[in-house]
């Protein structure tokens, strides 16, 4: 029996326009109605998801929100529940890194704020911003407390630049840190113990669910750690083809009532 539906948001939860289908409301409020938990396990932070959250009538000190690609789990209260940050060491490597390598980056603290210590701001960092409801900063290390940790460094910029550089940061950084690749546009540092599926079943844990009474869907390589924790790991119709490998049902696109079907087929 499924106790609890978790979904990515971007290219999930969201259509190609940045909006929740109306049958993805309809699915997701028949689900709350029957006690089923309905967490939205993002790469954004908090600011990034809580206007979703209210929109679905994602509410309360019994619902809950992974964020950050799992670095930060919340109750829809806003209440932090578990959290794994990256050390103020590694975020000062991580920025006079990108700095030598000629790569934009940004990190995102606990509070939600982006902040970049490049003065030429990318289009991809401002995008996020947007996307986020987030704050941006210009801020270098040296300009914040020797003792603040980042939530998640994220590597930003056209895809063909992230594809050369992935492996050199890989070779540099893969020991200490779990690196993603959100999307084509976007490389994520985590903390080594973070990723979805670990924030999920830290959560579980807390609440009484096991993994196996988990339901997941998502679109994207920072989704395949959902996937293979879950008893039933959806991906999307317009997923890449690696998130597809590791599910065990692929449903319609995310324009085409993708979340809906699965849920019709495997919850009511």
């Amino acid at each position: 029996m499924i106790k609890l539906i978790a979904l990515d948001t971007d290219g999930t939860l969201l259509n190609s326009e940045n909006k929740i289908l109306p049958s993805t409301k309809t699915a997701i409020k028949k689900a709350l109605d029957q006690g089923i938990k309905v967490v939205l396990c993002s790469g954004r932070p908090i600011a990034g998801l809580a206007h979703f959250m209210k929109e679905l009538g994602i509410k309360g000190s019994n619902q809950y929100a992974v964020t950050l690609n799992g670095a930060i789990t919340r109750n829809a209260d806003g209440k932090i529940m578990t959290q794994d940050l990256v050390s103020n060491k590694l975020y000062r490597e991580l920025t006079k890194f990108a700095k030598e390598q000629k790569v934009p980056f940004n990190i995102v603290d606990p509070d939600s704020r982006i902040i970049t210590a490049d003065h030429d701001v990318d289009y991809f960092e401002l995008l996020q911003a947007w996307e986020n409801t987030a704050p941006l900063f210009i801020r270098t290390p040296d300009e914040m407390p020797n003792d603040f940790q980042i939530s998640k460094g994220c590597f930003v910029g056209d895809k063909a630049l992230l594809d050369q550089f992935e492996p050199i940061l890989r070779v540099k950084f893969g020991q200490d840190l779990y690196i993603v690749r959100a999307d084509d546009h976007f490389l994520e540092c985590l903390h080594p113990n973070v990723n979805k599926g670990s924030g999920l079943k830290e959560l579980g844990k807390k609440i009484g669910i096991s993994t196996d009474e988990m339901m997941a869907f998502g679109d994207e390589r920072n989704d395949i750690s959902m996937f293979d924790i879950v008893g039933t790991a959806v991906a999307m119709g317009n997923g890449s083809q690696e998130a597809k490998d590791h599910a065990d049902f692929v449903t319609a696109s995310n324009n085409d009532n993708g979340i809906a079907k699965a849920l019709d087929k495997f919850v009511f």
